[in-house]
């Protein structure tokens, strides 16, 4: 069994989330400005000729092996140069709690980095905001809620750990889930360079493709391996 010591605790593998709610809104871009944005390790799967996918995850994880806390990921979706498995690779990934920080870029190279994220929760609606360096990165509203039930899926996220290309293994799942297709969707983008990157991918005037709520979401997260 795999363990690491992570900030004087040992965290065991796999990281199991009990509870969590997620949404996930995927816009369609330019498949060559997507590409700019991933290493050369892996490359952007095209949804269309000269189109690819960027997905804006925001995960509230109430029940998590790595604590409680906030979570906002701008998600490419890639496979790895040369060929293999689909999966994901995520350029940024702000939370709000210091030790999911640590765990998160020592276990699996994931970018994160901890940040100021605001959510107001009303009825229907999630309004989530993230300030990096006092500067207002993004505020996203989603619709939330749902009847749903998503059933378990397999996936993969790439990372880069030590710069050796790794996959993780994770799978997710959960009720209270819903799809839409842009309707009750809302993105403001400010001034900070992440802003500044979305709205060079077009997010500022795009209209989402589709976008997901689950509102009691399970994961387990395995341990990463090189490939």
């Amino acid at each position: 069994m795999t363990s690491y010591e992570i900030a004087g605790q040992t965290v065991t593998m796999p990281v199991v989330v009990r509870d969590a709610s997620a949404a996930t809104v995927i816009y369609e871009v330019d498949a060559a400005a997507a590409a700019a944005l991933c290493p050369s390790e892996f490359e952007v799967i095209e949804s269309s000729p000269g189109r690819a996918q960027i997905a804006l995850g925001l995960i509230d994880y109430r029940d998590n092996d790595l604590g409680s806390y906030h979570e906002v990921g701008t998600i490419l979706f890639v496979r790895p140069s040369g060929g293999g498995p689909e999966g994901n690779f995520i350029t940024h990934l702000p939370v709000d709690q210091a030790f999911t920080c640590e765990a998160g870029n020592v276990i699996w190279g994931f970018p994160k980095t901890v940040e100021q994220i605001d959510v107001v929760d009303t009825d229907g609606a999630s309004t989530w905001t993230l300030t990096m360096d006092g500067e207002l990165v993004l505020r996203l509203t989603v619709p939330a809620g749902g009847t749903d039930v998503m059933d378990p899926m397999e996936l993969t996220s790439y990372t880069l750990i030590d710069g050796v290309p790794h996959a993780t293994a994770f799978t997710q799942g959960g009720g209270e889930s819903s799809m839409a297709f842009g309707d009750g969707v809302t993105l403001e983008l400010g001034t900070h360079p992440i802003a500044k990157e979305l709205e060079s991918l077009g997010l500022a005037d795009a209209t989402p493709v589709l976008s997901t709520w689950t509102g009691k979401l399970k994961a387990t997260f395995e341990t990463p391996r090189p490939i």
